[in-house]
């Protein structure tokens, strides 16, 4: 019984040796996998170790026999390319909302996924304790709680925290109760927001993540999407995200721009590439689409400086010029 237990050991620790010690860079031969078996006190010869690694293929592992520059066998596939780890941990370190405690687990669990060479070879690449991170260490619940509050269309309640200004030019962190019923959790703009609806109001509004705490499933049924917003079926995050710029909710309207020739790449990257363009000119192009008016809209626009102009509406028109002499009397006054 213990040579059958112990056979069953060693084809899980050869899995295991294959997973984290090989990789295209660093294959083993059937002499270097015996010893690294040796360390959990296995026992094997070459000759099984052949066979062992024709059970682990026909398990589905692509085990690769390499002739050089190096010899030996080594796992070519696993479930995440390097390439697709590397991206996913730039992700994670650029993401503010997610703490640098909680940021260094995951990142830590993406490694797992490569080899231990590999995995050593990312971390001199990432380094999170140079970025801007949220102290919020309940994030990860608070993502369960409300992932579930939404999948049961139930609402929630939670604490909503923010920094005001004191008197003396310092700051202090201003809590709130808020009760809402939650539709949607996305990304934008490096920022994770929870979109909902307040129950005193009838529209769409979003929170960002990083500052709720203390989230509860209530008992009460959410409000349906349809009763609240343009949404009849499924929210729609795509749409949702290109109409509220820079996540400040305003009412959605039919805008008109007059854009520079060379703004035509941040004008699909904004807007999608289905919008509608019109020549007005030879250096010139107009566009027509609909977006949430807001303060964050404007100020989108003012980036652009003389290349772009509002058409329509006239009201975005005025917020556009009303806060560039805004700016104007700030630095000239």
């Amino acid at each position: 019984m213990a040579g059958q237990k112990d056979c069953k050991l060693k084809l899980l620790y050869l899995q295991q040796i294959f997973w984290y010690k090989t990789d295209e860079e660093h294959p083993m031969n059937a002499a270097r996998l015996a010893e690294e078996l040796k360390l959990y006190n296995i026992n094997a010869e070459r000759k099984s170790i052949y066979a062992d690694i024709e059970t682990l293929r026909s398990f589905g592992m692509d085990i690769v026999c390499s002739k050089s520059p190096k010899s030996g066998y080594f796992l070519a596939s696993r479930s995440f390319e390097l390439a697709e780890i590397k991206m996913l941990a730039d992700a994670v370190t650029a993401a503010h909302f997610i703490s640098e405690k909680k940021s260094e687990t995951l990142i830590n669990k993406f490694y797992t996924q490569v080899s231990e060479a590999q995995s050593a070879e990312l971390s001199r690449q990432i380094n999170i304790r140079n970025t801007l991170k949220c102290k919020n260490e309940e994030l990860y619940y608070s993502v369960d709680r409300l992932n579930t509050a939404i999948a049961h269309q139930s609402m929630v309640e939670f604490t909503y925290t923010k920094r005001v200004l004191t008197g003396r030019m310092t700051y202090k962190a201003e809590s709130k109760a808020l009760t809402v019923s939650p539709y949607a959790l996305l990304w934008a703009n490096d920022r994770y927001y929870l979109v909902a609806n307040n129950a005193k109001y009838d529209n769409l509004m979003h929170v960002r993540l990083d500052r709720i705490s203390k989230v509860k499933i209530l008992p009460q049924p959410a409000r349906p999407l349809g009763e609240v917003s343009e949404y009849r079926d499924a929210f729609d995050a795509a749409d949702y995200t290109a109409k509220v710029f820079n996540m400040f909710t305003g009412a959605t309207q039919k805008i008109t721009i007059r854009c520079c020739n060379d703004l035509l790449e941040s004008m699909l990257d904004r807007f999608g590439e289905d919008i509608p363009l019109k020549n007005d000119g030879e250096n010139h192009f107009r566009l027509k689409t609909k977006a949430a008016v807001s303060d964050g809209l404007v100020c989108w626009l003012l980036q652009f400086g003389e290349k772009i102009r509002v058409l329509e509406p006239q009201s975005l028109a005025d917020a556009v010029k009303e806060k560039a002499e805004k700016i104007c009397r700030t630095y000239c006054g």
